[in-house]
C-alpha cells in the first residue's frame, strides 16, 4: 500500500491557535491500581490468538515467592490500565554481589505476554512492542518506570542475578492516568445486559484514550488523528462531556495547516506541536464534521467564527479533486482512508464523505450567515446529482466505485449516511446490501460504527443492535477489556501490519457503541 506523505510539506503555523490550544491543556486524573492475581498463560485453541489467562494465586501472595535466574511471574491487573509502573524489589539470601537484570513485558492481551516479541515480523516498528530490560545495581530498590504503558498484564522475568541471592517483588502498582473523570458519566441501567456491558467497555476505551489529547490508542500510535477525534468527540458528548478537550484538539489541527491551508491527518504534540506528513481527503474534511458537532453540542459561537475559515478551506481543497462530471477523481495511492481494506476502491465512499461534510458546512455557513453559503448549496446540489448520475448502477440498484465498478459495503454505507437517496431508498439499499454481501467487506470498528449508524438512519434498529452485539459483543467474548483497533470475526488473526502482536487493543475509533446506544436510545 502506498501511503501519501509529503516529505517537503510546508507547514504554516498559526501561533494564536496554538497558544489557545495550550491554554486548554487538561488536568490528568491519577489512580493507583494494584494487580489482582498471579496468572499463567495457557494454550487454548478456542481463545483468540490461541492463548488465555489461567488463575494461579492472589496477587497478595507475590511477596511470598523468591525468584532467581530464568524465573518469571505474570501479574494480572484485572482490567486495562494506562499509566506508570512502580515495583519494590528486595534481595533474599546472601548480600547481592551482582546487578539484577530484569525484563518487563507489558500486554493488553495474553498473546503479547505468551508469544516472544522476537518472533515479530510486521512492517510497523518493533519499538512499539511494550518491553523493557533494566539493570538494578543496588538492592533493595524502588523502580519507577519513566515510560507510560498500556496494559492489563505484566510479565517480570529475572534474566540474571548471581547464584548467591534471589529477589522478591512487592508493592507492584500502576499510577493510571486519564483526563476523563469517570464520575462525570451518567450511568445507564439497560434492560439488555449485553448492551449494558458494551456501553461500559466503550466508556472505558474512551477514557483510556483521553490524555493530553484524544489519542487514537494509548499503546500505539499515541497521537491525535482527525478521523478518531470525530468519533471520540461524539462519544464524549454522550458521556464525559469534556468539551474543552475537543476544542483543544480542533485548535491543534487548525494551528498547523500546510501552505495550501490543508490540515494534516494527524498531529504530534511532543516535544512540541508538529503536523504529520500524511494528508487524507476524508480526514481533512472531518475537520468540518468535528467543528459542526462541537458547535451543535456547545453553541460556542466564538470558536465557530475563528475556525470557520479553516473548515471552509478543507471543502474548497476537496472540491479541487473533482473531475468535469463533479465526481471525485480516483487514485491508487493512499489518498483517502475510509477503512483498512486493501481491495477497497475509495472513489464513491469519498464522494459520499464530501457530500456528508458539505451538508454540515452549509449548516455552519447558515449559522454564521457567511458569503459562502449560497455557493456551497449550489455545489452540494451538483455533487449529489453527480453521485446519482455516475455512481449509481440502475440495474444492480447499488452504488459502484472506480473504473472496475466495484460494489463494496463502504460505498453503500457512506451514501446512506450522506443522504443521497430518499428514506425509502435507503431502507431498500441497506436490505439489498445484506442480501448481496459484497466481497469487499468491513475490517475495522471505525467502519462498523458507520454501518450501525447507517442501519439506524435507514430505520433498521433491530438489525443495528444485532450487528453491534455480533461485532463488539464478539470482542467481549474473545476477552476484550477495552475495544480494539481491528476485529474481523471471520479472520481473528487479521492485522494490516503483518502481525497481531502490534495491533492496538484499546483504540479510540472503537469506543462509539456508547454514543450509538445513548444517542439513539438503542
Amino acid at each position: 500500500m502506498c501511503i501519501q506523505k509529503r516529505e517537503n510539506q510546508v507547514v504554516v503555523p498559526n501561533e494564536q491557535f496554538i497558544k489557545q490550544a495550550e491554554q486548554l491543556k487538561p488536568q490528568l486524573y491519577e489512580t493507583v491500581v494494584k494487580p489482582t492475581a498471579i496468572v499463567e498463560m495457557k494454550r487454548d485453541k478456542k481463545a483468540i490468538y490461541g492463548w488465555k489467562k489461567e488463575y494461579f494465586a492472589p496477587a497478595s501472595t507475590l511477596p511470598n515467592h523468591e525468584y532467581c535466574k530464568t524465573d518469571s511471574v505474570i501479574l494480572d491487573f484485572g482490567n486495562h490500565q494506562v499509566g506508570f509502573l512502580t515495583i519494590k524489589i528486595r534481595p533474599a539470601g546472601s548480600p547481592p554481589d551482582a546487578p539484577l537484570k530484569l525484563k518487563l513485558t507489558f500486554g493488553e492481551m495474553p498473546v503479547e505476554i505468551a508469544e516472544p516479541f522476537e518472533s515479530y515480523d510486521g512492517w510497523l516498528s518493533s519499538s512499539w512492542l511494550q518491553e523493557e530490560t533494566i539493570f538494578v545495581d543496588v538492592l533493595p530498590a524502588v523502580i519507577e518506570l519513566p515510560r507510560r504503558y498500556s496494559f492489563r498484564f505484566v510479565k517480570l522475568e529475572v534474566i540474571d542475578t548471581s547464584p548467591k541471592y534471589r529477589v522478591i517483588f512487592e508493592n507492584v502498582q500502576c499510577r493510571a492516568v486519564t483526563s476523563a473523570n469517570i464520575s462525570d458519566v451518567q450511568p445507564i441501567s439497560h434492560q439488555d445486559p449485553e448492551l449494558q456491558k458494551i456501553d461500559e467497555i466503550s466508556i472505558k476505551t474512551l477514557a483510556d484514550c483521553m490524555q493530553d489529547v484524544f489519542e487514537d490508542g494509548p499503546k500505539r500510535d499515541r497521537r491525535l488523528w482527525l478521523g478518531d477525534l470525530r468519533l471520540q468527540a461524539l462519544a464524549n458528548y454522550e458521556t464525559f462531556k469534556t468539551n474543552k478537550l475537543v476544542k483543544r484538539c480542533l485548535y491543534l489541527f487548525a494551528g498547523v495547516p500546510d501552505d495550501k491551508g490543508m490540515v494534516p491527518a494527524s498531529v504530534f504534540v511532543a516535544p512540541k506541536l508538529m503536523a504529520d506528513d500524511t494528508y487524507l481527503f476524508d480526514y481533512s474534511l472531518f475537520f468540518v464534521s468535528t467543528l459542526h458537532d462541537y458547535y451543535l453540542e456547545t453553541k460556542d459561537l466564538a470558536t465557530l467564527q475563528e475556525l470557520w475559515p479553516t473548515a471552509y478551506r478543507q471543502v474548497v481543497l476537496a472540491l479541487e479533486r473533482l473531475d468535469k462530471n463533479d465526481v471525485v477523481k480516483d487514485s491508487s495511492d493512499w489518498w483517502s482512508f475510509i477503512d483498512w481494506q486493501e481491495n477497497l476502491n475509495k472513489q464513491t465512499p469519498s464522494q459520499a464523505v464530501l457530500i456528508y461534510t458539505m451538508k454540515q458546512a452549509v449548516r455552519l455557513a447558515e449559522e454564521l450567515d457567511t458569503a459562502e453559503k449560497d455557493q456551497l448549496k449550489v455545489r452540494l446540489t451538483e455533487i449529489m446529482k453527480a453521485a446519482r448520475t455516475y455512481l449509481w448502477d440502475e440495474k444492480q440498484q447499488v452504488f459502484i466505485s472506480g473504473s472496475h465498478r466495484q460494489v463494496s459495503w463502504a460505498s453503500q454505507i457512506w451514501m446512506v449516511l450522506a443522504g443521497v437517496l430518499s428514506n425509502k431508498e435507503n431502507q431498500q439499499l441497506m436490505k439489498r446490501l445484506f442480501e448481496l454481501n459484497p466481497a469487499v467487506g468491513i475490517t475495522t470498528p471505525y467502519m462498523y460504527h458507520h454501518l450501525i449508524e447507517a442501519l439506524i438512519i435507514a430505520g433498521k434498529r433491530d438489525r443495528a443492535i444485532l450487528e453491534m452485539k455480533t461485532y463488539w459483543g464478539g470482542m467481549i467474548k474473545d476477552g476484550a477489556d477495552t475495544f480494539w483497533e481491528l476485529y474481523d470475526p471471520c479472520n481473528k488473526n487479521f492485522s494490516p501490519y503483518g502481525s497481531h502482536l502490534i495491533n492496538s487493543y484499546c483504540h479510540a475509533w472503537s469506543c462509539t457503541p456508547t454514543y450509538l446506544i445513548r444517542k439513539y436510545h438503542l
